[in-house]
């Protein structure tokens, strides 16, 4: 079957030239346990960020706000993949990552209203989250900006001999930023623990990868640094957690980093202001046919790791956690004017903040 006005290539295609369907799983890789830990994560994200979507049409959440619907596979299987005590570090499309890490929804809520009780105070919206107690390190609004912070991230991870590495996301635009390539040199250079990540879904802002480079398979860029990299299929979790397991163990032998392109898809556009025109809905609906979550579903029932009564259980747990979370972000306070000057430095009594 030809794919309607591809914006990527079908990550494994099978011999005839069709791309896996989400009908169809192989045989299991992974425990019971694996499966059933994927699937509530990625309900999670996926229903936490439907109602982010809606409530912004509400305008209960304002500003910017970039959802990761149909990109729930590319945090799930590198959280499987990884320790307790690796570093996370991301672009601007950043509410799934701390959700899979176990930061509480209503901290993550709270955080898109703005309010004292977020995960950053209320001090950075939707597109700067932080936890510490999760190592989620953000959350970054500059576009690469994040890239070479990953790359430092990891440095302080060898330099104090943790055994730890950083994983470092980033966007399909990311790439064609000089801070990538100097980041991508120096750790080459010192072999340092980190998981270089592209979430390619193909269109940047509103650009597809086709329109804007020489270059359209986006891991040939590691190869030019000696870098092993490697495409992904994103909309597959079970690949997502190999490939990320690949890439931890080279970095935990003292190997250096590895460079991955996770090709994914998000459903909606760019951001909420995006009305995605510069796709086709077949393209969409294509893309659609292989969604991660039910990819999980289908392996899960098919080979009678829950039933349907029981995913239902999970669904409404999650149901509950994001309304939980909703009635929490709008019953919390707002920020206090003097938090305006706190957060800024380390030192409490930084002298030079205000004149």
């Amino acid at each position: 079957m030809k794919q309607p006005d591809p914006v990527l290539p079908p990550a494994n295609d099978d011999a005839d030239g069709t791309a896996p369907r989400a009908t169809s799983p192989g045989k299991p890789q992974f425990p019971k346990e694996t499966y059933l830990q994927w699937y509530e994560q990625m309900q999670l994200m996926r229903k936490f960020e439907d109602k982010a979507g809606q409530l912004y049409g509400q305008q209960k959440i304002k500003g910017f706000c970039h959802l990761y619907i149909g990109q729930e596979a590319c945090v799930a299987g590198a959280v499987s993949a990884l320790e307790k005590g690796d570093k996370w570090i991301t672009a601007y499309r950043d509410h799934a990552h701390p959700l899979a890490l176990g930061t509480s929804p209503n901290a993550i809520m709270a955080e898109l209203f703005a309010k004292a009780t977020g995960c950053s105070k209320g001090k950075g919206g939707s597109m700067h989250m932080f936890d510490k107690e999760v190592n989620f390190v953000g959350g970054h609004g500059i576009v690469g900006g994040q890239v070479p912070m990953g790359a430092g991230l990891a440095f302080a991870e060898k330099y104090n001999k943790t055994g730890k590495l950083c994983i470092c996301y980033m966007g399909d635009g990311a790439v064609r930023q000089g801070a990538l390539h100097e980041a991508f040199n120096m750790a080459m250079l010192w072999k340092l623990p980190v998981i270089f990540v592209v979430e390619n879904n193909g269109y940047a802002m509103g650009t597809s990868v086709q329109r804007t480079s020489n270059v359209t398979e986006l891991f040939h860029i590691g190869r030019g640094y000696d870098m092993p990299s490697e495409p992904v299929n994103g909309m597959n979790v079970e690949d997502i957690h190999d490939a990320v397991a690949r890439a931890a163990e080279r970095a935990r032998a003292g190997e250096g980093p590895t460079f991955l392109e996770f090709k994914t898809y998000r459903y909606k556009g760019h951001s909420m202001s995006d009305p995605a025109k510069y796709r086709t809905k077949e393209e969409l609906e294509d893309y659609r046919s292989r969604d991660a979550i039910e990819q999980v579903r289908h392996t899960i029932l098919t080979h009678n790791m829950a039933t349907e009564e029981e995913l239902t259980v999970i669904d409404e747990k999650i149901k509950a956690q994001v309304q939980e979370s909703v009635e929490f972000a709008e019953n919390s306070p707002y920020p206090t004017a003097d938090e305006l000057y706190k957060d800024v430095y380390v030192q409490q009594d930084y002298p030079y903040i205000r004149d």
